[in-house]
């Protein structure tokens, strides 16, 4: 028995407009880059611009903006319900830079997007998406009880 069949209802692939409106109903998602030859992962803040790129805030002069810039990454998120054992899950790939362009770091500040730590000037990173790919699961027939 494979692990999807424990979870009653076969996951439903979504295609890349439904994985997009869907990050766009939460504010942090997981960036994966490589630091110092190795993966690193961080939950950031982030939201879709209506041109389907991904703005992440991270703080300036950290480590995870020097490994961002330039590289290819992928970025997770999901909303899950571990009591109905549902919810959704999307997974993009793309190609991560630094926002420099003035006019499109003063529209991230006024749409709020900060990071989660108090950072007076925040930098802005779009991931262009390439792949995008997401699972939907239904809620299962047998919840889980409570602990």
């Amino acid at each position: 028995m494979d692990r999807d069949d424990e979870l009653g209802d076969e996951p439903e692939e979504l295609g890349a407009e439904a994985c997009l409106r869907l990050l766009s109903t939460v504010p942090v998602g997981r960036v994966v880059y490589t630091e110092h030859a190795l993966p690193a992962v961080l939950p950031v803040s982030f939201e879709v611009v209506p041109d389907g790129r991904l703005l992440l805030a991270v703080r300036r002069d950290s480590a995870t903006a020097r490994g961002l810039d330039g590289t290819v990454v992928a970025f997770q998120a999901d909303r899950l319900d571990p009591l109905t054992r549902s919810g959704w899950s999307v997974l993009v790939h793309g190609r991560a830079d630094i926002l420099r362009d003035p006019e499109q770091i003063l529209g991230a500040l006024r749409s709020g997007l900060r990071p989660w730590t108090d950072e007076p000037d925040p930098m802005f990173v779009a991931v262009v998406p390439e792949l995008i790919s997401g699972r939907r699961l239904s809620a299962s027939a047998h919840p889980v009880p409570h602990a």
